[in-house]
């Protein structure tokens, strides 16, 4: 929710989400679509139909084409996930467009460098014309959250939940959610026992 409204979201924006099928992504699909934009996932070939099926109206399979070479330009890029370099957010942007870079791996030389270049090239890009180049530092925000809510009681949004786990399986939750092959969330379930 809120790597859209820095991105400054409105309805009929071209909206791009690179990693689009993960917990994040997932969620920021369907706020987008709330907004009235028109929204591209990228994503690999296994979860192609699934993010059509969250409502993407356009889907690209990362391992068979590169976005920044289909000619379309984008209002808004949000990424979760990926290891491209900023230029290439850069190139897919609209004259006017904004990347707003929302999460991703931490760990591994091009996730690194990734953080790197939205932390420390991103500010400096912007500086030289209309493009606007940043990284999120998510803030607790209560209106945000009961936004999300309505829209989800709306049925606008809805949570996509991969796998549970039991509380005893944390380990094996965690071994799974590093996978990165994640669709929507992993959820770590608790059980009360009131017999105690």
């Amino acid at each position: 929710m809120q790597g859209l409204r820095k991105g400054k979201i409105q309805s009929g924006q071209k909206v791009l989400i690179y990693g689009v099928s993960g917990g994040i992504g997932t969620f920021a699909v369907q706020i987008a679509k709330s907004f009235g934009a028109e929204v591209t996932g990228v994503c690999s070939t296994k979860n192609l139909d699934f993010v059509r099926s969250i409502g993407a109206d356009h889907v690209i399979d990362y391992t068979k084409q590169d976005f920044t070479k289909n000619g379309q330009h984008y209002d808004l890029i949000l990424t979760t996930a990926g290891y491209r370099s900023i230029f290439d957010y850069k190139r897919g942007l609209s004259p006017k467009g904004i990347y707003i870079m929302v999460g991703g791996a931490m760990k591994g030389t091009k996730a690194m460098a990734q953080i790197y270049q939205a932390l420390v090239l991103g500010p400096m890009l912007s500086m030289t014309g209309k493009q606007k180049l940043r990284i999120l530092s998510a803030v607790p925000n209560q209106n945000d959250l009961v936004f999300v809510k309505e829209l989800m009681e709306a049925g606008k949004v809805k949570s996509i939940i991969d796998k549970r786990y039991p509380l005893s399986e944390v380990a094996e939750a965690l071994r799974y959610y590093e996978e990165r092959h994640v669709r929507g969330k992993v959820v770590i379930t608790v059980v009360r026992d009131d017999k105690k």
